[in-house]
Formats: C-alpha cells, structure tokens, sequence
C-alpha cells in the first residue's frame, strides 16, 4: 500500500508498485530543458480547454477556474517563482500539477481527451511556429544589412574568383548581392516549411483519437492553426516537421558559414580587403599583434553542429514504429540548440555585415592582378569574327607573354597584342579595362553596374 501511495505523484502512478529510481528519474526527465515550452503548453491547454467546455464535456466553472490557474501560473514564470521539479518529469506535467494545486479538480479535468503525446506534438509546432516567424524578420534584416553595403559599392572593383583563382571582375556590391539570394531562398524555405508546421496534432490522443465529442477544428482556430493533420497515429508520432526545420536550418548555417570563411579571408593581412569593428574579433592570449575574426570562425564551426543535429534527428526517426515511442523525447534539445544557434547567429551577423569596412584600393589592387580581363579579350576577338576556340587560344598565348614579363594584358602594347591577331585594334584598351569588363555585362544577373543598381532595387522593393 505505501508503495503506491509514494506514486500518487505521478499521473500515471496506481499501475507500478515501486517507485522510479533516482538515476532513472534523471535520465528521463525533460523538464531543465523543456521549460521553455511553458507558454505554449498554456496557450494549447487553454485553446482545448474552451473547446472542452463549447462543447460540455466540462463546466463553465471548470473552465473559468483554468483560466484563472494559467494565469497565475503565467505570473510566476515571469517573475521566476514557479518551482519546477524533476520528479514531475516534463513541462506539462509540472504546469498541470500546478494547476491542480491552484484550481482543484478542475485542474484535474483539463487533460480530459488529450495525451502527452498529442500534447507535447501540438506544443513543440506552436513554439516552432513562433522561431520561424522570428528567423524569418531576422533573414529579412540581414538582407537589408547586405543591400545597405552594396549600395555604396556598386562601383567597387573586386575580383571574382574560381578555384580561388583570379577569374573576372565583378562589384563588391554584386558579390554580396549571391548572398542576397542564398538568404531570400532560406527566407522562402522556412515559410513554406511554416505551412506544414502550422497544423494541428491535438485531438490525437494518445494514438486512436478520442471517444470524447470534441471540436479540433475550432482548437486550430482557437491557436491559428492553418489545418490539422488527419491521422492520429502520424500526428502524434512523426517528427517530420521538426527534422525539415533542421535542413532549412542546415542550409541558412552553411550560407553562414560561406560567408564566414570569405570574411576570414578577406581580413587577413595578407588579402586585407575588409576590416571588421573590433566588438567581433579578439586578440591573442601571447602576440599582442593579433586581431582574430572569432566571430566569423565561430558561425563556420558552428554550421557543423547544426548539421549534426540534423543527422541525429534523422537517426532518431529512421527505426521507430508506429506510434510514438520515448525515443522522441530526445527531438528537443538538438531542435532548441538548432533554433537559438540559427537565431544567435543571424542577429549578429545583421550588425556585423552594417560594421564591415572596406577596404577600395585593395580589392581594386587585387583585381588587377591574375589577368582579369582576359575572357573580355576573347569576347572583343569573337565580336570581330573570331570563332570563340580560336580566341580563346589566341588570348592564352598573349597572357603567356604577359606573364613572362610580369606585367597585365593592358600593359602590353597594341603592335604587341596584334601579333596574338590583327582583328585587335585600339578600342581593345576599353575592353581590357576593370570598369570596361564590369560595364559589358548588363543583362539580369550581371556584374555591370546598371544591372547591380537594378537587381539592389528589386530586392529593396521585395523587402519594404
């Protein structure tokens, strides 16, 4: 008898006769990390709670009395003051023990036709829901940060590389500009992923649904939710929606994380095309020299760990029957250390993007060297009628003399570029100048500056 008397605490107590074990308690506690659930779990409990009493399956008074509970319980995580304990296992369990103190047993009657299953699933959506929205503002602001910068560098000469070889000019502001894109499609991922996030598991149960008469379709729209999903086995059991989070999180990390390693690059002395406001870098614990961009580096290592989420939420899944099982306790922490990295990181990189100072005569220094302007020199022989192969060739053994010689295709003379062929005349200069490459290129997607001005206004417009 005292046996079960020691589980009263649990809601599940009178099936066992001998208490959980401390280490097991521990073990498979959520509580530490899932309290942060708390205000989702209240907003879900409140939603099915008016539905329960529209519907009569409780009283009025019931209902009023747990919204008066939630209220206070509310209040004292706010301030703080809600004490959580671990031998209540997890968020929901404490807030509704908590409730039950306050209320009585109309505490007791809130989980009438509701699971922890149903109800951790609709928790974790409405939470992820709420990060989506906030990583989407923050993708938006970091566009903005990027077209700030492009804007006062429509003009700057840098060169574009391939293999990290000198390959053609291009415009600082058209360089960022790629980076514009690759966040405008994570932008666009997360609110399509949104859709299938933003449905509704509760009514689930367990795993069969409910023999109760209950009204799922107005809990959704109690809690804005765009539908339901329409299986109860695969509402309460598959984590889907989480993992495809985690690849649209995976994606913004390595866009992150390639910027990171161009901005690392860019600040070393030895490039020194940029320098970054010294509240992002630190210095070296022995050479007194050193400005270390630790930011950027951290966002690349990071990347890493926010794709290993991905691969365990995966793992997580990959063998689990139907329908929910403990195993999907562990989606949490990798889905929480994913969002607040991803959020983390997005907010400091709107204000490190705004502090980048650049460095004009550098880039431009840079991009004179590794003969830039070649390809426009094979282009200038096939406008002249030259087969493109045949330029090609002809502009190669030019940048072979050149070479020789140390000195760029523009330095060369015109009796010497008519030895490469005799269809190069004096407008050549033009086309083998820095400005002269940029400008040939104006057409959508072009590193020309008319088209940088263009493409900067239509994703200014996309913003607003």
């Amino acid at each position: 008898m005292s046996n079960s008397l020691d589980r009263k605490k649990e809601a599940w107590s009178a099936r066992f006769n001998e208490p959980v074990s401390e280490i097991v308690k521990r073990y498979t506690a959520s509580v530490a990390f899932d309290q942060r659930l708390a205000d989702a779990d209240i907003k879900a409990s409140l939603a099915h709670a008016q539905m329960l009493s529209e519907r009569g399956i409780i009283t009025n008074d019931d209902f009023n009395a747990i919204v008066e509970g939630m209220a206070r319980i509310r209040a004292e995580i706010d301030r703080g003051a809600f004490v959580w304990s671990i031998d209540l296992e997890d968020v929901h369990l404490n807030i509704e023990r908590r409730l039950t103190q306050l209320v009585g047993d109309a505490g007791k009657r809130l989980h009438t036709a509701r699971s922890r299953n149903d109800q951790v699933a609709t928790d974790i959506r409405l939470w992820l829901r709420s990060e989506i929205d906030e990583q989407v503002h923050l993708l938006r602001q970091l566009q903005k940060a990027l077209l700030d910068q492009a804007s006062r560098h429509e003009q700057t000469v840098m060169p574009g590389f391939t293999h990290l070889q000198v390959a053609q000019p291009v415009s600082f502001a058209h360089h960022l500009l790629a980076y514009v894109e690759m966040f405008s499609r994570d932008e666009s991922r997360l609110g399509d992923l949104r859709r299938r996030v933003n449905r509704l598991p509760l009514g689930a149960a367990a795993l069969a649904g409910t023999g109760f008469p209950i009204d799922r379709e107005r809990v959704a729209a109690l809690l804005d939710f765009e539908g339901l999903c329409e299986n109860s086995l695969d509402a309460v059991s598959d984590r889907d929606f989480a993992i495809e989070y985690c690849a649209a999180a995976s994606l913004i990390a390595v866009h992150l994380s390639r910027l990171s390693e161009e901005l690392v690059l860019w600040m070393s002395p030895n490039i020194a095309f940029i320098d970054l406001p010294d509240r992002f870098c630190t210095g070296s614990s022995i050479m007194p020299q050193k400005k270390n961009p630790d930011v950027p580096e951290l966002a690349r290592g990071k990347a890493g760990r926010v794709v290993g989420h991905l691969m365990g939420l995966l793992m997580l899944m990959k063998a689990q029957p139907l329908a929910y099982n403990k195993d999907n306790q562990e989606d949490k922490e990798p889905l929480f250390d994913t969002v607040d990295t991803i959020s983390d990181s997005l907010r400091i990189y709107i204000d490190l993007i705004a502090g980048i100072t650049v460095r004009e005569d550098r880039m431009r220094e840079a991009a004179g060297r590794g003969y830039a302007t070649a390809t426009d020199l094979a282009d200038y022989l096939v406008r002249k009628g030259m087969a493109f192969r045949d330029a090609h060739e002809a502009v190669a053994l030019a940048v072979r003399e050149a070479d020789r010689e140390g000195i760029d295709l523009s330095a060369l003379s015109l009796a010497r570029l008519r030895a490469f062929s005799s269809l190069i005349e004096g407008d050549v200069f033009e086309v083998l100048s820095l400005e002269g490459s940029l400008a040939a290129r104006n057409h959508v997607g072009g590193t020309a500056p008319a088209a940088v001005v263009a493409a900067i206004a239509r994703h200014q417009e996309r913003l607003a």
